[in-house]
C-alpha cells in the first residue's frame, strides 16, 4: 500500500510526528509486562525517566500538552484527558490517541504560509517560546529521546526482549 503524505509544511511535521510515534510503539511493544512497570534509573532526578511506564506516560502526556498548546492559540476547545500513568496494554492505543488528538488539532492547517507559522508565538510552562513549527519539531524529538533511552535499557540488558 502507498503511503499517503499531508501537505505543507504543517503536514510534514504531522507525519514525521506520527512516523517517531510508531517508532516508540515498536520498541516499546517487544517489552515484556513484567518490564513495563520496573524501574531501572533509580538514580535519576526526574521521575518521568525511572521505569519504561514513566517514560511513555510522559511521552503521552507531553504530547497532549504540545496539542493544548496549539489550540488554546487558535481557540479550539482543550478536550485531552486527565495527566496519568498508562499500563502497558494501554500504551499502543493511548499513543494513538495522543496523535489522532495532534492530527484534529492541526487539521486545517497543513498548507498555512511559513509567514503565518512564524507569526504564532506559543510561551512554553518550561521557559522558551516557540513557533509552531518549533513546537511540532520538540515534539518530535522529544519522542525520539526517550525512545533512545528506552533502547539503551535494551541494549544495556536491563530490559530482555
Amino acid at each position: 500500500m502507498k503511503k499517503q503524505y499531508r501537505n505543507g509544511a504543517i503536514g510534514a511535521l504531522m507525519d514525521e510526528y506520527e512516523h517517531a510515534g510508531n517508532e516508540l510503539i515498536n520498541v516499546v511493544k517487544g517489552i515484556p509486562e513484567s518490564d513495563f512497570e520496573k524501574v531501572f534509573d533509580q538514580y535519576t532526578k526526574d521521575e518521568d525517566c525511572r521505569s519504561v511506564q514513566t517514560i511513555v506516560s510522559h511521552v503521552i502526556n507531553s504530547g497532549y500538552g504540545y496539542a493544548n498548546y496549539i489550540r488554546d492559540r487558535y481557540s479550539i476547545p482543550i478536550k485531552s484527558p486527565a495527566r496519568r500513568l498508562f499500563l502497558g496494554t494501554e500504551f499502543i492505543n493511548e499513543m494513538n490517541k495522543m496523535l489522532d488528538y495532534t492530527c484534529d488539532t492541526l487539521e486545517g492547517k497543513w498548507k498555512i504560509s511559513e509567514k503565518e507559522i512564524m507569526k504564532i508565538k506559543i510561551k512554553s510552562r518550561w521557559g522558551p517560546e516557540y513557533d509552531i513549527e518549533q513546537l511540532l519539531e520538540h515534539a518530535i524529538v522529544h519522542i525520539l529521546r526517550h525512545r533512545r533511552q528506552i533502547e539503551k535499557f535494551i541494549s544495556t540488558g536491563k530490559i530482555t526482549i
